[in-house]
């Protein structure tokens, strides 16, 4: 009889370290879902900017209209692409950073054009969006970067004992990361 009781305790007590596992695996798949949040706020945000700058632009340099349709079309699609943070595959991970180095590209030809304005470099309302849009690319820097550690967190936790037993089959699978573009380590070249 006392046997018996001891296999109930122990049954138990596996149930309820099972069930906190469980919360804290909730609890670290919620931070990736909320940090990915943060991370289409912040290029959501760039892509705010984009209207402003280009609207600036184009009161000075009317026959770059090429480039500022370029830059328009590259912010609508960028702007298109939603990603479920559930569904963070190596895939949709790729169409996102497509979709959104495809604007950074287009704002690279654009800021070349303005260097040939040198009229528009010292406007105040250029500059005061030219330094927001600056700092909206470190933010994206840094989201990305506690993206990233969110995620190396949970996929930690959710491989380690006795998660690791679990974890895949209650439907807590790893997350992927933002990884660098292959040549993202070379400079992009800028030809006046």
């Amino acid at each position: 009889m006392k046997k018996g009781i001891w296999i109930i305790l122990v049954a138990f007590a596996g149930l309820f370290l099972s069930g906190c596992g469980y919360n804290t695996m909730v609890d670290m798949e919620e931070q990736v879902s909320s940090q990915w949040s943060q991370v289409e706020n912040v290029y959501q945000r760039r892509a705010d900017l984009i209207p402003n700058l280009v609207n600036t632009v184009k009161g000075y340099a009317e026959h770059e209209q090429e480039t500022l349709v370029g830059v328009i079309e590259a912010r609508s699609k960028a702007s298109s692409v939603n990603i479920d943070p559930n569904n963070l595959t190596p895939e949709m991970i790729e169409q996102f950073n497509q979709a959104q180095d495809g604007l950074s590209s287009a704002l690279s030809r654009l800021m070349v054009v303005v260097e040939r304005y040198p009229d528009l470099k010292a406007n105040q309302n250029f500059l005061d969006l030219q330094a927001q849009l600056e700092g909206t690319e470190n933010r994206i820097a840094v989201e990305r970067r506690k993206f990233n550690e969110v995620t190396q967190a949970y996929n930690a936790y959710i491989r380690k004992f006795p998660q690791v037993i679990y974890s895949g089959i209650l439907g807590f699978d790893k997350k992927n990361y933002f990884e660098a573009r292959q040549g993202a380590d070379q400079p992009p070249v800028v030809e006046f």
